[in-house]
C-alpha cells in the first residue's frame, strides 16, 4: 500500500499533464527525481500500473505517457544556452562559481537522463550564459547527505562539509544548485565562505529581475 501511495500524488500531476498536451515542468531536482523515477515505473511496470490506475479511476488510464522536464534542461533544449546569453542584462561576470549537482538529478541515469552522471555539463553551461566564471571541482557530484540528515546529522554534516571543502579547494567563492533540500543540507551544515545560491536566484539576477 505505501508502494501505491508514495506514487499517487506524481500520478495525478503527470496525467494532468498529458491530458492538458504539456510537458510537466519541475524546479526542484528532489521532485523532479521522484516524478521521473515514477514516470518509469509506469512505463515499465505493468502490474503496478494497473494497480494504480485502478486506484486513481482516471478518465483514461495513465502509461507514463507525460515527458518530466527539469527547468535547466528546458533552458538546454528548448530556450537554448546561447539565446539566454543575449537576455541577460546584469551578467556574473568574475564571480568563480561551482555548480553542486548533487545525486537526484544525475541518478540513476538509465532513467533520469539528464546528463553525464560521472561528468555533467549543464550547470557550467548554464553558469556561462549568465556570465560568470564556472568551477569544476571533484565533489561536485558526491551527496550532500541530505537523506540522512535527520536520522545521522553527524554522517550529514560531515558529507555536507566534504562537498563544501572539495569546492572551496577548486576556488569556487560560491555555489548554485537545483536542489532544496540540498541547498538546505548544505547551509545547515557549511562552515566555510562559499555562498549557496539556488539556480532560479542567479537566473533572476542575470536577467534583472531579482
Amino acid at each position: 500500500e505505501d508502494e501505491l501511495a508514495a506514487r499517487l500524488s506524481s500520478v495525478r500531476a503527470l496525467a494532468v499533464a498529458r491530458d492538458t498536451g504539456e510537458k510537466l515542468l519541475t524546479l526542484c531536482a528532489a521532485c523532479h527525481h521522484v516524478i521521473k523515477r515514477v514516470n518509469d515505473d509506469m512505463q515499465t511496470n505493468i502490474e503496478l500500473r494497473d494497480k494504480v490506475n485502478r486506484y486513481l479511476q482516471l478518465p483514461a488510464p495513465y502509461q507514463g505517457e507525460t515527458p518530466a522536464v527539469h527547468y535547466l534542461e528546458a533552458l538546454r533544449d528548448d530556450v537554448g544556452f546561447e539565446n539566454l546569453a543575449k537576455l541577460v542584462k546584469k551578467p556574473l561576470t568574475g564571480r568563480k562559481i561551482g555548480a553542486y549537482y548533487g545525486c537526484l538529478l544525475l541518478r540513476p541515469a538509465e532513467v533520469m537522463q539528464f546528463d553525464d552522471p560521472e561528468n555533467p555539463t549543464i550547470l557550467e553551461a548554464f553558469l556561462l550564459a549568465l556570465g560568470a566564471e564556472p568551477v569544476v571541482y571533484p565533489g561536485r557530484n558526491e551527496c550532500c547527505g541530505g537523506y540522512v540528515a535527520v536520522t545521522d546529522k553527524a554522517a550529514a554534516r560531515e558529507m555536507s562539509q566534504a562537498v563544501l571543502r572539495s569546492a572551496q579547494g577548486g576556488g569556487a567563492e560560491e555555489l548554485v544548485t537545483a536542489c532544496p533540500l540540498c541547498q538546505y543540507n548544505l547551509v545547515e551544515n557549511g562552515g566555510t565562505a562559499v555562498k549557496l545560491h539556488y539556480f532560479t536566484e542567479l537566473l533572476a539576477e542575470a536577467l534583472d529581475v531579482k
